[in-house]
């Protein structure tokens, strides 16, 4: 395992420097004191070229995807595990005899090699609570660097718009940690918080075993008790701090009869068993599934030190984070724009669920991102929308994210929109973004909410905001 301290000691060269993985840990490094360089064939495409313009006024040297970027065996090359060794960077760092570490060993290095590390694993909401979870510690003035998928609106600015990261001190270092390359058996998290697990891209036999492993390589835990599967996993080891919404039996549990929902927001008084206190809690995101988000980052902020009154008064002022249940805005109309990041079954269920529970009529417009997920889980997926949505609601589906590459281009959007109708549910499939964005348009009266949901493509943020737009 490599222990990376010294940050400044070599010059750094990332690969995909744009990617919701990479982004972050670049600009830690950079924040930390490194030489940050990289390439991304976004860029070379020209797209989201605003976020490539930041790059490069922020002191990060970006190069074409050609190898040109890699010119020295002192620097260490950092490309994600799938990249292939074709791709010229990688054949370039071979030749030169470059370390080469992976985003997840990186990422590891430096959780692990501060004073208190804090991973956030599970299948969904991680980067939520991460984001919970940093702004919690930066309000009880622990000055965390937080590593995230996803941009935490608390900490963006105009001058640093996508702060998927945040860079604090080295002493405390909280991420979210990916099981579904197996890179979570890296880390030794000082505490672990584990928050569920459920199928996306392993069968759960591997599962369990890679999160199961996970809580004994933690120092100190905090357990989603409402999840029997992370339930049984922490079984009889020590240092859990437990959490639920709905079992009386954790040690931070949800006090029965006071949740209070809103459209935007949800409510709710917490208690903690521990010393039968009890504490008010408010979060400017709606749905159950983010109140048990708020109770796990204040149960891992408990873990960490951070009284319970002084993390649920933190998450009053979390604002949330882009892409997540994300209001884009209403028009005059009283029609809703969502921008949300739901992908796999349990995330669009969360939202399609928090969506249904107050009036008006949905309609849900999904970009597969790729063909490989669509063909592992679009049987799920379909199961989702016609589940989870109405009669009256819509579900349109476009052909699936294609950046380019080999893969098989076969499955695609059609096959869902099948399935979905044999389950009863209503849906279309409309082939391009543009064609979408005219269908929606036609259809949409007042009290609608769509919802614009999809993984991997920074630019359906753009998409829904036009969209408003056009609304008008």
């Amino acid at each position: 395992m490599h222990s990376f301290i010294d940050i400044a000691a070599r010059p750094w060269f990332f690969c995909g420097i744009g990617g919701s993985g990479m982004l972050p840990l670049a600009q830690i490094v950079r924040g930390l004191g490194g030489t940050v360089a990289g390439s991304d064939r976004s860029h070379d495409q020209g797209r989201t070229p605003e976020k490539f313009a930041w790059l490069a006024e922020n002191g990060f040297d970006l190069f074409p995807q050609d190898g040109s970027g890699v010119t020295s065996p002192d620097q260490i090359v950092v490309a994600s595990a799938a990249v292939e060794d074709t791709v010229p960077e990688i054949a370039k760092a071979r030749e030169l005899g470059c370390e080469r570490m992976s985003r997840a060993e990186l990422n590891a290095a430096l959780l692990n090699a501060a004073g208190t590390g804090i991973a956030i694993a599970g299948t969904s909401g991680k980067s939520t609570v991460t984001a919970m979870l940093g702004w919690i510690l930066h309000c009880a003035g622990r000055a965390p660097t937080i590593m995230n998928g996803a941009v935490m609106k608390n900490f963006a600015t105009a001058a640093d718009p996508f702060a998927s990261a945040h860079v604090g001190g080295r002493d405390t270092y909280v991420s979210e940690v990916d099981e579904s390359d197996g890179s979570i058996a890296l880390y030794r998290p000082e505490v672990g918080v584990l928050l569920n697990v459920s199928l996306d891209h392993k069968s759960m036999a591997e599962l369990r075993v890679l999160f199961a492993d996970y809580l004994q390589a933690s120092a100190r835990r905090a357990v989603n008790f409402d999840d029997p599967e992370a339930r049984a996993l922490a079984g009889a080891l020590g240092g859990v701090t437990s959490f639920a919404v709905d079992h009386t039996d954790a040690d931070l549990f949800v006090e029965a009869g006071s949740i209070v929902e809103t459209a935007t927001s949800i409510a709710a008084q917490i208690v903690d068993r521990r010393d039968g206190s009890r504490h008010a809690i408010r979060v400017a995101m709606p749905g159950r599934h983010n109140l048990s988000n708020a109770l796990a980052a204040i149960a891992g902020a408990s873990a960490a030190g951070v009284r319970p009154e002084e993390a649920a008064a933190a998450m009053a002022s979390f604002k949330g984070l882009a892409r997540r249940f994300d209001i884009v805005g209403t028009t005059y109309s009283g029609i809703t724009v969502i921008d949300d990041f739901g992908h796999n079954p349990e995330k669009c269920a969360a939202t399609l669920r928090t969506l249904r529970r107050h009036p008006g009529r949905v309609l849900a417009f999904f970009q597969p991102h790729g063909y490989g997920p669509l063909r592992q889980m679009g049987g799920e997926l379909a199961e989702t929308f016609a589940r989870e949505l109405g009669e009256n609601d819509r579900t349109f589906i476009c052909d699936p994210l294609y950046f380019g590459g080999t893969v098989e281009r076969d499955g695609g959007a059609e096959r869902i929109v099948r399935l979905i109708e044999q389950a009863g549910g209503r849906a279309e499939h409309v082939p391009t973004r543009d064609a979408v964005a005219e269908r929606v348009a036609a259809l949409a009266r007042p009290g609608d909410r769509i919802v614009v949901m999809g993984a991997r493509d920074d630019t359906l943020s753009a998409f829904a905001s036009d969209l408003l737009a056009r609304l008008g």
